[in-house]
Protein backbone atom coordinates (compact mmCIF):
# COMPACT_ATOMS: atom_id res chain seq x y z
CA UNK A 1 0.00 0.00 0.00
CA UNK A 2 1.19 4.08 -0.80
CA UNK A 3 2.89 5.40 1.93
CA UNK A 4 0.43 8.25 1.46
CA UNK A 5 -2.53 6.57 2.46
CA UNK A 6 -3.54 7.39 6.09
CA UNK A 7 -5.92 6.34 8.60
CA UNK A 8 -8.11 9.19 10.30
CA UNK A 9 -10.80 9.68 12.33
CA UNK A 10 -14.01 10.74 10.85
CA UNK A 11 -14.33 14.20 12.65
CA UNK A 12 -10.83 14.94 11.17
CA UNK A 13 -12.06 14.24 7.40
CA UNK A 14 -15.54 15.85 7.59
CA UNK A 15 -17.42 18.81 8.31
CA UNK A 16 -20.60 18.09 9.94
CA UNK A 17 -24.31 19.63 9.99
CA UNK A 18 -26.14 18.04 12.73
CA UNK A 19 -27.09 21.39 14.35
CA UNK A 20 -29.09 22.41 11.81
CA UNK A 21 -31.43 19.14 11.21
CA UNK A 22 -34.80 19.38 13.03
CA UNK A 23 -37.95 17.37 12.32
CA UNK A 24 -40.94 19.18 10.75
CA UNK A 25 -43.56 19.54 13.11
CA UNK A 26 -46.68 17.20 11.85
CA UNK A 27 -49.11 20.15 12.23
CA UNK A 28 -46.48 21.85 9.85
CA UNK A 29 -45.72 19.11 7.38
CA UNK A 30 -47.29 20.11 4.18
CA UNK A 31 -46.89 17.60 0.79
CA UNK A 32 -43.84 19.37 -1.63
CA UNK A 33 -41.46 18.51 -3.92
CA UNK A 34 -38.18 18.47 -1.14
CA UNK A 35 -37.78 15.05 0.01
CA UNK A 36 -37.99 14.24 3.74
CA UNK A 37 -34.89 12.41 5.34
CA UNK A 38 -35.13 10.02 8.05
CA UNK A 39 -32.57 6.96 9.25
CA UNK A 40 -33.28 5.14 6.26
CA UNK A 41 -33.75 7.36 3.30
CA UNK A 42 -36.97 9.08 1.96
CA UNK A 43 -39.76 9.03 4.32
CA UNK A 44 -42.49 12.19 2.91
CA UNK A 45 -41.82 14.73 0.24
CA UNK A 46 -42.65 18.48 2.09
CA UNK A 47 -42.73 21.70 0.99
CA UNK A 48 -39.50 23.52 2.33
CA UNK A 49 -35.98 22.25 2.56
CA UNK A 50 -33.15 23.27 4.74
CA UNK A 51 -30.09 22.17 3.04
CA UNK A 52 -28.83 22.70 -0.71
CA UNK A 53 -26.13 20.54 -2.36
CA UNK A 54 -24.44 17.37 -1.71
CA UNK A 55 -24.36 15.95 1.49
CA UNK A 56 -24.16 12.47 3.29
CA UNK A 57 -26.59 11.47 5.61
CA UNK A 58 -25.53 8.31 8.03
CA UNK A 59 -28.60 6.64 10.22
CA UNK A 60 -27.94 8.16 14.09
CA UNK A 61 -30.47 5.21 15.24
CA UNK A 62 -32.82 3.02 13.66
CA UNK A 63 -34.03 -0.93 13.40
CA UNK A 64 -31.47 -1.32 10.43
CA UNK A 65 -28.68 -0.70 12.64
CA UNK A 66 -29.31 -3.88 14.42
CA UNK A 67 -28.87 -6.27 11.58
CA UNK A 68 -25.68 -5.09 9.94
CA UNK A 69 -22.04 -3.84 11.13
CA UNK A 70 -21.61 -1.11 8.89
CA UNK A 71 -23.38 2.15 8.94
CA UNK A 72 -26.37 2.96 6.90
CA UNK A 73 -25.09 5.80 4.94
CA UNK A 74 -26.60 7.20 1.90
CA UNK A 75 -25.51 10.89 -0.44
CA UNK A 76 -28.50 13.32 -0.18
CA UNK A 77 -28.23 15.93 -3.13
CA UNK A 78 -29.69 18.95 -4.05
CA UNK A 79 -32.84 20.56 -1.98
CA UNK A 80 -33.92 18.84 0.90
CA UNK A 81 -35.16 18.13 4.81
CA UNK A 82 -34.30 16.09 7.39
CA UNK A 83 -34.97 14.81 10.75
CA UNK A 84 -32.85 14.19 13.59
CA UNK A 85 -32.29 10.44 13.27
CA UNK A 86 -30.05 10.95 10.75
CA UNK A 87 -26.25 12.46 10.71
CA UNK A 88 -25.13 14.74 8.16
CA UNK A 89 -21.68 15.58 7.02
CA UNK A 90 -20.22 16.64 4.41
CA UNK A 91 -16.29 16.06 3.23
CA UNK A 92 -13.90 18.77 4.18
CA UNK A 93 -10.91 19.73 1.77
CA UNK A 94 -9.36 16.51 2.85
CA UNK A 95 -12.15 14.26 1.64
CA UNK A 96 -14.63 13.81 -1.30
CA UNK A 97 -18.04 13.38 0.09
CA UNK A 98 -18.94 10.77 -2.17
CA UNK A 99 -15.85 8.75 -1.27
CA UNK A 100 -16.53 8.91 2.84
CA UNK A 101 -19.77 7.35 1.92
CA UNK A 102 -18.29 4.26 0.14
CA UNK A 103 -15.45 3.61 2.97
CA UNK A 104 -17.93 3.72 5.08
CA UNK A 105 -19.54 1.15 3.65
CA UNK A 106 -16.76 -1.66 4.81
CA UNK A 107 -16.40 -0.22 8.47
CA UNK A 108 -16.91 -2.02 11.22
CA UNK A 109 -19.41 0.23 13.72
CA UNK A 110 -20.18 -2.91 16.09
CA UNK A 111 -18.23 -1.15 18.65
CA UNK A 112 -19.48 2.44 18.51
CA UNK A 113 -23.26 1.68 19.06
CA UNK A 114 -24.84 1.97 22.26
CA UNK A 115 -27.94 1.35 24.10
CA UNK A 116 -29.66 -2.22 24.06
CA UNK A 117 -33.08 -1.52 23.50
CA UNK A 118 -32.44 0.80 20.28
CA UNK A 119 -28.89 0.70 19.13
CA UNK A 120 -27.68 4.23 18.27
CA UNK A 121 -24.69 6.12 16.43
CA UNK A 122 -23.85 9.07 18.40
CA UNK A 123 -22.22 11.71 16.80
CA UNK A 124 -19.36 11.54 19.06
CA UNK A 125 -18.79 7.98 18.52
CA UNK A 126 -19.49 8.77 14.31
CA UNK A 127 -16.87 11.14 14.89
CA UNK A 128 -14.26 8.01 16.06
CA UNK A 129 -14.58 6.12 13.41
CA UNK A 130 -11.34 5.22 11.65
CA UNK A 131 -11.11 5.01 7.68
CA UNK A 132 -8.10 4.95 5.95
CA UNK A 133 -7.88 7.71 3.55
CA UNK A 134 -5.86 8.49 0.48
CA UNK A 135 -5.04 11.81 -1.05
CA UNK A 136 -7.69 13.54 -2.36
CA UNK A 137 -7.22 12.83 -5.77
CA UNK A 138 -6.98 9.38 -5.37
CA UNK A 139 -10.13 9.71 -3.44
CA UNK A 140 -12.03 11.52 -6.36
CA UNK A 141 -10.80 9.11 -8.55
CA UNK A 142 -12.25 5.71 -6.49
CA UNK A 143 -15.35 7.72 -5.57
CA UNK A 144 -15.58 8.22 -9.84
CA UNK A 145 -15.16 4.72 -10.37
CA UNK A 146 -17.35 3.10 -7.74
CA UNK A 147 -20.04 6.25 -8.39
CA UNK A 148 -20.25 5.67 -12.35
CA UNK A 149 -21.12 2.15 -11.83
CA UNK A 150 -24.06 2.87 -9.28
CA UNK A 151 -25.20 5.90 -11.57
CA UNK A 152 -25.84 3.05 -14.43
CA UNK A 153 -27.37 0.57 -12.01
CA UNK A 154 -29.71 3.94 -10.98
CA UNK A 155 -30.13 5.02 -14.79
CA UNK A 156 -31.53 1.61 -15.85
CA UNK A 157 -33.90 2.16 -12.65
CA UNK A 158 -34.88 5.30 -13.66
CA UNK A 159 -35.55 4.12 -17.23
CA UNK A 160 -36.78 0.49 -16.26
CA UNK A 161 -39.43 2.40 -14.13
CA UNK A 162 -40.39 4.92 -16.94
CA UNK A 163 -40.47 2.42 -19.86
CA UNK A 164 -42.96 0.11 -17.42
CA UNK A 165 -45.15 2.18 -16.80
CA UNK A 166 -45.41 3.38 -20.37
CA UNK A 167 -45.98 -0.14 -21.39
CA UNK A 168 -48.57 -0.45 -18.84
CA UNK A 169 -50.48 2.67 -20.03
CA UNK A 170 -50.41 1.43 -23.47
CA UNK A 171 -52.02 -1.58 -22.58
CA UNK A 172 -54.64 -0.55 -20.80
CA UNK A 173 -55.25 1.90 -23.26
CA UNK A 174 -55.06 -0.66 -25.66
CA UNK A 175 -57.05 -3.60 -23.95
CA UNK A 176 -59.05 -2.31 -21.43
CA UNK A 177 -60.04 1.24 -22.08
CA UNK A 178 -60.15 0.22 -26.04
CA UNK A 179 -59.34 3.74 -26.80
CA UNK A 180 -58.23 3.22 -30.14
CA UNK A 181 -61.48 1.51 -31.23
CA UNK A 182 -63.77 4.10 -29.21
CA UNK A 183 -62.04 6.97 -31.60
CA UNK A 184 -62.38 5.40 -35.07
CA UNK A 185 -66.27 4.61 -33.27
CA UNK A 186 -66.70 8.15 -33.41
CA UNK A 187 -64.62 9.19 -36.21
CA UNK A 188 -61.69 10.60 -34.51
CA UNK A 189 -57.29 9.79 -35.20
CA UNK A 190 -56.49 7.42 -32.90
CA UNK A 191 -53.21 8.78 -32.94
CA UNK A 192 -51.32 5.73 -33.85
CA UNK A 193 -49.30 5.02 -36.89
CA UNK A 194 -51.45 4.43 -39.58
CA UNK A 195 -50.73 0.56 -40.78
CA UNK A 196 -51.34 -0.13 -37.01
CA UNK A 197 -54.43 2.28 -36.48
CA UNK A 198 -56.01 0.66 -39.95
CA UNK A 199 -55.86 -2.98 -37.96
CA UNK A 200 -58.19 -2.01 -34.66
CA UNK A 201 -61.87 -2.13 -35.43
CA UNK A 202 -63.80 0.63 -35.04
CA UNK A 203 -66.98 -0.92 -33.80
CA UNK A 204 -67.36 -1.82 -29.69
CA UNK A 205 -69.76 -5.33 -29.36
CA UNK A 206 -71.48 -6.73 -26.21
CA UNK A 207 -69.65 -9.83 -24.46
CA UNK A 208 -69.78 -11.25 -21.23
CA UNK A 209 -66.93 -9.36 -20.34
CA UNK A 210 -69.01 -6.13 -21.40
CA UNK A 211 -68.45 -4.06 -24.59
CA UNK A 212 -64.88 -5.38 -26.36
CA UNK A 213 -63.58 -4.52 -30.02
CA UNK A 214 -65.79 -6.31 -32.89
CA UNK A 215 -63.10 -9.10 -33.68
CA UNK A 216 -62.19 -9.87 -30.77
CA UNK A 217 -61.98 -13.01 -28.43
CA UNK A 218 -62.82 -13.15 -24.43
CA UNK A 219 -60.02 -15.40 -23.05
CA UNK A 220 -59.04 -16.55 -19.66
CA UNK A 221 -55.60 -15.89 -18.34
CA UNK A 222 -54.99 -19.90 -18.06
CA UNK A 223 -56.23 -20.24 -21.93
CA UNK A 224 -53.35 -17.78 -22.86
CA UNK A 225 -50.74 -18.71 -20.51
CA UNK A 226 -49.89 -21.53 -18.93
CA UNK A 227 -49.42 -21.38 -14.84
CA UNK A 228 -46.38 -23.65 -13.66
CA UNK A 229 -46.56 -24.25 -10.00
CA UNK A 230 -42.91 -24.72 -9.12
CA UNK A 231 -42.17 -27.31 -6.57
CA UNK A 232 -41.52 -28.67 -3.02
CA UNK A 233 -37.80 -28.45 -3.60
CA UNK A 234 -36.94 -29.80 -0.02
CA UNK A 235 -37.62 -33.09 -1.52
CA UNK A 236 -34.93 -32.11 -4.25
CA UNK A 237 -31.56 -31.75 -2.52
CA UNK A 238 -28.35 -30.99 -3.87
CA UNK A 239 -26.26 -34.04 -5.30
CA UNK A 240 -23.02 -34.68 -6.90
CA UNK A 241 -21.73 -31.12 -5.98
CA UNK A 242 -24.31 -29.58 -8.37
CA UNK A 243 -27.10 -27.04 -7.47
CA UNK A 244 -29.74 -24.33 -7.97
CA UNK A 245 -30.60 -21.41 -5.81
CA UNK A 246 -34.37 -21.90 -4.86
CA UNK A 247 -36.51 -18.82 -6.16
CA UNK A 248 -38.79 -18.33 -3.20
CA UNK A 249 -41.37 -15.20 -2.66
CA UNK A 250 -38.12 -13.82 -0.68
CA UNK A 251 -35.89 -13.93 -3.72
CA UNK A 252 -38.88 -12.56 -6.01
CA UNK A 253 -39.24 -9.67 -3.93
CA UNK A 254 -35.89 -8.96 -4.16
CA UNK A 255 -35.12 -9.97 -7.33
CA UNK A 256 -31.84 -11.93 -6.55
CA UNK A 257 -30.22 -15.35 -4.91
CA UNK A 258 -28.60 -14.53 -2.57
CA UNK A 259 -28.58 -16.20 1.08
CA UNK A 260 -31.52 -18.72 -1.20
CA UNK A 261 -31.45 -22.21 -0.38
CA UNK A 262 -30.11 -24.85 -3.01
CA UNK A 263 -31.78 -27.68 -4.82
CA UNK A 264 -30.59 -30.54 -7.16
CA UNK A 265 -29.82 -29.13 -10.61
CA UNK A 266 -30.97 -32.36 -12.22
CA UNK A 267 -34.81 -31.02 -12.46
CA UNK A 268 -36.62 -31.05 -15.36
CA UNK A 269 -35.89 -27.89 -17.49
CA UNK A 270 -39.33 -26.30 -17.27
CA UNK A 271 -38.87 -26.18 -12.97
CA UNK A 272 -35.25 -24.44 -13.71
CA UNK A 273 -35.92 -20.18 -13.98
CA UNK A 274 -33.72 -18.01 -15.96
CA UNK A 275 -33.32 -14.33 -17.18
CA UNK A 276 -36.48 -12.98 -18.37
CA UNK A 277 -38.88 -15.72 -17.40
CA UNK A 278 -42.19 -14.46 -16.19
CA UNK A 279 -42.56 -15.28 -12.05
CA UNK A 280 -46.31 -15.01 -10.32
CA UNK A 281 -46.25 -15.61 -6.77
CA UNK A 282 -49.88 -16.64 -5.90
CA UNK A 283 -49.76 -16.60 -2.05
CA UNK A 284 -48.57 -14.46 0.31
CA UNK A 285 -47.58 -10.99 -1.25
CA UNK A 286 -48.86 -11.76 -4.80
CA UNK A 287 -46.08 -9.94 -7.36
CA UNK A 288 -45.32 -10.70 -11.44
CA UNK A 289 -42.29 -9.63 -12.23
CA UNK A 290 -39.62 -10.36 -15.49
CA UNK A 291 -37.05 -12.63 -13.70
CA UNK A 292 -33.77 -11.17 -13.69
CA UNK A 293 -31.30 -12.63 -10.79
CA UNK A 294 -29.75 -15.40 -12.42
CA UNK A 295 -30.98 -19.28 -12.71
CA UNK A 296 -32.48 -20.95 -9.96
CA UNK A 297 -35.14 -23.49 -9.37
CA UNK A 298 -39.00 -23.06 -8.84
CA UNK A 299 -40.12 -23.17 -5.65
CA UNK A 300 -43.48 -24.27 -4.97
CA UNK A 301 -46.11 -20.70 -4.06
CA UNK A 302 -44.83 -19.59 -7.12
CA UNK A 303 -46.16 -19.51 -10.94
CA UNK A 304 -43.69 -19.71 -14.25
CA UNK A 305 -45.77 -17.83 -16.48
CA UNK A 306 -45.01 -19.31 -20.18
CA UNK A 307 -47.30 -19.48 -23.56
CA UNK A 308 -46.69 -20.87 -26.79
CA UNK A 309 -49.30 -19.14 -28.59
CA UNK A 310 -48.80 -15.46 -27.35
CA UNK A 311 -46.41 -13.18 -26.65
CA UNK A 312 -44.46 -12.59 -23.54
CA UNK A 313 -45.98 -9.12 -22.67
CA UNK A 314 -49.28 -10.00 -22.81
CA UNK A 315 -48.95 -12.93 -20.12
CA UNK A 316 -47.15 -10.31 -18.61
CA UNK A 317 -49.14 -7.00 -18.65
CA UNK A 318 -52.62 -9.53 -19.01
CA UNK A 319 -51.57 -10.61 -15.34
CA UNK A 320 -50.83 -7.36 -14.26
CA UNK A 321 -54.11 -5.92 -15.00
CA UNK A 322 -55.68 -8.05 -13.21
CA UNK A 323 -52.94 -7.98 -9.97
CA UNK A 324 -55.00 -5.81 -7.90
CA UNK A 325 -58.06 -7.86 -8.15
CA UNK A 326 -56.09 -10.81 -7.13
CA UNK A 327 -54.49 -9.16 -4.46
CA UNK A 328 -58.37 -8.32 -3.24
CA UNK A 329 -59.12 -11.75 -3.32
CA UNK A 330 -55.93 -12.92 -1.18
CA UNK A 331 -56.61 -10.40 1.42
CA UNK A 332 -60.29 -11.76 1.67
CA UNK A 333 -58.69 -15.13 2.51
CA UNK A 334 -58.96 -16.77 6.40
CA UNK A 335 -55.64 -18.11 6.66
CA UNK A 336 -53.07 -16.89 7.76
CA UNK A 337 -51.32 -16.69 3.87
CA UNK A 338 -53.91 -15.52 1.50
CA UNK A 339 -53.70 -16.65 -1.94
CA UNK A 340 -55.69 -17.12 -5.25
CA UNK A 341 -56.76 -20.29 -6.72
CA UNK A 342 -56.56 -22.28 -10.85
CA UNK A 343 -60.06 -21.26 -11.05
CA UNK A 344 -59.34 -17.54 -10.51
CA UNK A 345 -56.77 -17.46 -13.37
CA UNK A 346 -59.98 -19.18 -15.40
CA UNK A 347 -62.30 -15.93 -14.15
CA UNK A 348 -59.96 -13.46 -15.19
CA UNK A 349 -60.42 -12.24 -18.69
CA UNK A 350 -58.85 -10.84 -21.24
CA UNK A 351 -59.92 -9.48 -24.48
CA UNK A 352 -57.30 -10.54 -27.37
CA UNK A 353 -56.93 -9.24 -30.95
CA UNK A 354 -56.87 -10.80 -34.35
CA UNK A 355 -53.67 -12.23 -34.96
CA UNK A 356 -52.44 -9.36 -37.25
CA UNK A 357 -53.00 -6.40 -35.13
CA UNK A 358 -51.26 -8.57 -32.48
CA UNK A 359 -48.27 -8.97 -34.50
CA UNK A 360 -48.64 -5.02 -35.24
CA UNK A 361 -49.01 -4.50 -31.26
CA UNK A 362 -45.72 -7.08 -30.60
CA UNK A 363 -43.63 -4.97 -33.11
CA UNK A 364 -44.31 -2.19 -30.78
CA UNK A 365 -44.35 -3.82 -27.06
CA UNK A 366 -41.75 -6.85 -27.15
CA UNK A 367 -38.80 -4.31 -27.64
CA UNK A 368 -40.06 -2.54 -24.01
CA UNK A 369 -40.62 -5.81 -21.89
CA UNK A 370 -37.39 -7.38 -23.40
CA UNK A 371 -35.34 -4.85 -22.69
CA UNK A 372 -36.77 -4.42 -18.92
CA UNK A 373 -35.38 -7.78 -17.80
CA UNK A 374 -32.06 -7.35 -19.97
CA UNK A 375 -31.56 -3.42 -18.19
CA UNK A 376 -32.05 -5.54 -14.55
CA UNK A 377 -29.65 -8.34 -15.63
CA UNK A 378 -26.73 -5.38 -16.69
CA UNK A 379 -27.83 -3.85 -13.20
CA UNK A 380 -27.07 -6.87 -11.79
CA UNK A 381 -23.85 -7.50 -13.53
CA UNK A 382 -22.75 -4.29 -13.06
CA UNK A 383 -23.52 -4.34 -8.90
CA UNK A 384 -21.59 -7.70 -8.79
CA UNK A 385 -18.71 -5.75 -10.16
CA UNK A 386 -18.66 -2.80 -7.96
CA UNK A 387 -18.90 -5.14 -4.64
CA UNK A 388 -15.64 -6.38 -6.00
CA UNK A 389 -14.08 -3.62 -6.67
CA UNK A 390 -15.15 -1.77 -3.14
CA UNK A 391 -13.55 -3.22 -0.69
CA UNK A 392 -10.24 -3.78 -2.47
CA UNK A 393 -10.38 0.12 -3.91
CA UNK A 394 -11.20 1.37 -0.46
CA UNK A 395 -8.12 -0.72 1.52
CA UNK A 396 -6.26 0.04 -1.62
CA UNK A 397 -4.97 -3.32 -2.62
CA UNK A 398 -6.56 -2.63 -6.28
CA UNK A 399 -4.93 0.65 -7.99
CA UNK A 400 -7.40 3.10 -9.59
CA UNK A 401 -5.30 2.02 -13.08
CA UNK A 402 -6.54 -1.52 -12.74
CA UNK A 403 -10.07 -0.68 -11.32
CA UNK A 404 -10.92 1.54 -14.49
CA UNK A 405 -9.53 -1.13 -16.98
CA UNK A 406 -12.08 -3.56 -15.44
CA UNK A 407 -14.74 -1.20 -15.43
CA UNK A 408 -14.28 -0.40 -19.31
CA UNK A 409 -14.34 -4.16 -19.87
CA UNK A 410 -17.78 -4.83 -18.32
CA UNK A 411 -19.10 -1.05 -19.88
Amino acid sequence: MAGEWRKRQLAELTDNFDGIRVPVKEADRRPGPYPYYGASGVVDHVDKYLFDGEYLLIAEDGENLRTRNTPVAFLARGKFWVNNHAHIVRGNGQADTRFLMYALSTADISGYLTGSTMPKLTQGNLNRIPLLSPPLPEQRAIAHILGTLDDKIELNRRTNGTLEAMARTLFKSWFVDFDPVRAKAKGRDPGLPQPLAELFPARLVDSELGEIPEGWELKSLDEIARFLNGLALQKYPPADGRSLPVIKIAQLRVGNTGGADRASADLDPDYVVNDGDILFSWSGSLECVLWAGGPGALNQHLFKVTSADYPRWLCYLGVHAHLDDFRHIAAGKATTMGHIQRHHLSDAKLAVPTKPLLDAMNTMIAPIIQSLWKREVQSRVLAALRDTLLPNLISGELRVEDAQRLVGRAS
